[in-house]
């Protein structure tokens, strides 16, 4: 099989051609895997699991316990149902749960749920309808609204239903920042995602953005423009700004920066530009999640971190801090 690191001994000017993505085969492809990586989730895994297993284009689930002390296991063995398996991952991390599945799912395409959110009716349908339209793609998204600890919606992101996200070639807008956000609105190609080496272990944060970044350089993706997911946002949330702050995130950067496989794929003299946008997003999203717990001075302080860097960013993220007061 082609790796993504063939590609970099492409001669450097193919680097940056299309002709420098894996090829993919050309054609519908309907098995889809459900990873879902859960440690001491019970309050919420039965939900999620249901909201999975309700999707009829859906071939497997397979949940990673990765060392729960609660019931997580045992309301996963009380569901019966012939596509949910379980695994255990001993306490690895989620990156670690997340590619034990996947090495183990027979899927074609692989969408990894986080254990306390819940797709959405005829999700899958949607994202498969998407990649039979786009048969190059290596990953197909969506969109998500949030929900609080009791399933109640408190997002109003079905206000953005004008909104597109960008389709094809995405690399340099995705390492300028991560619009997915959640792995649970995606699609990904395993062939694809295999290829690519998974998720980095070495990554506490935003690795999933890391992982999207090396998919990018090897294929396109395409928008979906729906919402997928109810994003459950509460206090045992790893991105919560309450216990997150931006200095978190930046590891990530440096590693999506210093990737060989990105940076083969970026347009030239480009990378100084998209890594500072990349601070910028996280520092926003930080801000954006400040606010929403109802911590407001700190939200203030990464406004100020952001002026630092750049004032001309300092309105746009002002405005998307602002919008997150109304859930948007």
């Amino acid at each position: 099989m082609i790796t993504a690191e063939d590609v970099l001994d492409l001669p450097v000017s193919a680097r940056v051609t299309t002709q420098a993505r894996l090829p993919l085969p050309v054609g519908s492809t309907t098995s889809v895997s459900v990873v879902i990586p859960a440690k001491n989730a019970a309050a919420y895994v039965g939900e999620t699991l249901a909201s999975a297993l309700a999707q009829g284009e859906v071939t497997e689930v397979i949940v990673v316990d990765d060392g729960s002390t609660d019931n997580t296991i045992a309301i996963v063995r009380a569901i019966r149902d012939p596509r949910l398996r379980l695994m255990t991952n001993d306490s690895a991390g989620v990156s670690a749960a997340r590619n034990l599945g996947a090495r183990h799912a027979s899927g074609e395409w692989l969408l990894f749920l986080d254990a306390d959110d819940r797709l959405r009716p005829g999700a899958v349908a949607a994202l498969l309808a998407a990649a039979r339209g786009a048969p190059r793609a290596v990953l197909v998204y969506g969109d998500y609204n949030t929900i609080d600890s009791e399933g109640r919606q408190v997002g109003r992101r079905d206000l953005l239903k004008g909104r597109r996200k960008p389709s094809g070639d995405v690399l340099t807008r995705l390492a300028a920042g991560n619009f997915i956000v959640n792995g649970g609105i995606a699609l990904a190609r395993a062939e694809a995602f295999r290829a690519i080496g998974g998720f980095d272990t070495s990554l506490r944060y935003c690795e999933d953005w890391h992982c999207w970044c090396r998919l990018a350089a090897i294929g396109e993706f395409e928008f979906a423009p729906k919402l997928l997911l109810d994003y459950r946002l509460h206090t045992a949330n790893t991105m919560n700004a309450a216990v997150r702050t931006p200095q978190d995130f930046f590891p990530a950067i440096a590693r999506v920066f210093d990737d060989g496989l990105i940076l083969a794929r970026l347009p030239e003299g480009t990378a100084a530009r998209l890594r500072q946008a990349a601070e910028i997003h996280l520092v926003t999203y930080s801000a954006m999640q400040a606010v929403r717990f109802g911590r407001y001075r700190q939200a203030f302080t990464y406004l100020g971190m952001i002026g630092r860097r750049s004032l001309n960013s300092l309105p746009r993220s002002a405005l998307r801090v602002a919008l997150a007061c109304f859930g948007i």
